[in-house]
C-alpha cells in the first residue's frame, strides 16, 4: 500500500494533469521561483502607489522573508521531493528538498500582505491554485504545500500587523499635529 501522500499525488495528477493544466502550472512555477514574481508585484505596487511606497516595499520584504524562512526550514528538515514511479515530475527544481513548499510560502505571504494593501482577500484566489500546481507538477507532497502555506500566512500576518500599527501611529501623529 503506497504512502497516503503519494496516493494523493497520483490522484491529483490522474485527475487534472492534462496538457493545458500542466502548462499553466509550469508558468506558475516559473513566476514563483525564488519568489521573484511576487517581489516584482511588490515593486510595481511601490512604483504605482507612491503614497504607500514604503508599505509596498515592507510587504515585499515580508514576502522575501517568508521565502527565506521556508528555505531555512527545508535545510533543517531535509525531506526529499516525491520519488515514486506513479508520480511524474513535470518541472525542474533548484533543489531536491521538499518541505515546506517555498512557492506555497511566498504565495500565501504575498496574498496576505498585498491583499491587505489592496483591501481585498486575495488568499482564496491565489493560494489554492499555487498549492495544487505544485502537486500537479509532482514536486511536493500535500503536507509540503499545506505547511508552506501556514508558514507564509504566519509571516505575512506578522508583517501585516506591523504595517497596520505603523499606519495607526502615522494617523495619530497627524491628529496630534
Amino acid at each position: 500500500m503506497p504512502d497516503p501522500e503519494i496516493a494523493v499525488l497520483r490522484i491529483v495528477q490522474g485527475a487534472i494533469a492534462k496538457p493545458a493544466v500542466v502548462k499553466v502550472a509550469r508558468g506558475m512555477s516559473l513566476f514563483g521561483e525564488h519568489s521573484l514574481g511576487w517581489l516584482a508585484v511588490g515593486a510595481v505596487g511601490a512604483m504605482v502607489d507612491r503614497d504607500r511606497r514604503k508599505d509596498w516595499l515592507v510587504a515585499a520584504g515580508g514576502v522575501f522573508a517568508a521565502h527565506a524562512a521556508s528555505v531555512l526550514v527545508k535545510r533543517v528538515v531535509k525531506r526529499t521531493r516525491p520519488d515514486d514511479e506513479g508520480v511524474q515530475v513535470l518541472v525542474g527544481t533548484p533543489s531536491r528538498l521538499s518541505f515546506p513548499s517555498a512557492h506555497a510560502t511566498s504565495t500565501t505571504a504575498a496574498a496576505v500582505l498585498y491583499g491587505g494593501l489592496m483591501g481585498r482577500r486575495l488568499s482564496p484566489l491565489l493560494v489554492p491554485p499555487m498549492l495544487v500546481s505544485r502537486m500537479v507538477l509532482g514536486v511536493h507532497y500535500p503536507s509540503d504545500v499545506v505547511a508552506g502555506s501556514v508558514l507564509g500566512a504566519a509571516i505575512g500576518g506578522v508583517v501585516r500587523r506591523r504595517l497596520s500599527r505603523g499606519k495607526e501611529r502615522d494617523e495619530q501623529g497627524r491628529d496630534d499635529g
